[in-house]
């Protein structure tokens, strides 16, 4: 029988932490772990997610500074923005969601944030220290998939995970969190010579390549634990890489789209600014 992972009772464990380690700042007077997060116009998606991120922080305690910038800001403007809240010593975390208006360089913007305020891991320094398995702060993506494997399985070290993509902000993160954790990593991606021979040598499978339902049965072996990071809208529903309904009784445990790796990802981003906050409080 396969176990569907209660990522919901993962987050709220991480929260309550968070709770306890934000209130002990408050107590001791240090301050509160407050984030910064810049939207540039008025994209819906956008909008969404400030909104959750504001009912993120209210949960542990943080503050949230909203600042919403007219579409035609130019990047010079959102350039000042973000060395303005990098100069801020109140400003402990700083976010610029996507995507920005044309003519605005997403590169620069990346660049331009503080890496010790860079609680989404876009700027090239935590890119390359996660790279380097050094340290950094990773994007809250990849570190779902590591929070739910560490709840999961317990014990890592010595485990195959087989990732499916290769993007730049999921697949390339996960490898190196996965081999900080002493996991043997194989990647995949749409060049992958007998893909289904790949993954089904993995005791893990992460599915983060942004095709719905493509991971069955047929891709996995007995026993594995599958994650399905990809979601897309597909035949009016939201779904996942994972066609959940075929893997079921094969795989020993799984996530599913939607109630799956999305709701860790915001408790996770609240867990990058506290700990932003308590290097400097």
């Amino acid at each position: 029988m396969t176990e569907i992972i209660d990522v919901k009772s993962i987050a709220q464990r991480v929260r309550e932490d968070l709770k306890v380690r934000v209130a002990v700042l408050r107590d001791r007077g240090k301050g509160i772990p407050t984030l910064a997060t810049i939207l540039v116009g008025n994209d819906p998606g956008s909008e969404y997610y400030m909104a959750s991120q504001k009912k993120a922080c209210d949960s542990i305690g943080a503050e949230m500074l909203k600042l919403v910038l007219p579409e035609d800001t130019s990047e010079e403007e959102l350039l000042r923005t973000i060395r303005d809240l990098n100069d801020d010593g109140s400003v402990h975390g700083i976010m610029v969601l996507l995507p920005l208006p044309k003519g605005i360089s997403e590169g620069k913007v990346a660049m331009a944030i503080d890496p010790s305020k860079d609680v989404d891991g876009v700027n090239p320094v935590n890119i390359g220290l996660v790279a380097s398995t050094s340290g950094g702060v990773a994007p809250c993506t990849p570190e779902s998939v590591l929070e739910i494997l560490k709840a999961s399985l317990k014990e890592l070290k010595g485990l195959h995970a087989v990732i499916v993509g290769r993007s730049n902000i999921v697949g390339k993160p996960i490898i190196q969190l996965l081999l900080r954790e002493h996991m043997t990593v194989t990647v995949c991606h749409s060049r992958t010579s007998d893909l289904k021979e790949v993954t089904r040598s993995g005791d893990v499978v992460v599915a983060a390549v942004g095709k719905p339902l493509m991971v069955d049965d047929t891709y996995i072996r007995e026993g594995a634990c599958v994650i399905d990071v990809g979601t897309s809208e597909f035949e009016g529903r939201i779904t996942g890489d994972v066609d959940l309904e075929k893997i079921m009784g094969k795989a020993s445990m799984a996530t599913k789209v939607p109630g799956g790796v999305g709701m860790l990802t915001t408790v996770l981003l609240m867990r990058n600014l506290v700990e932003c906050a308590e290097k400097v409080l």
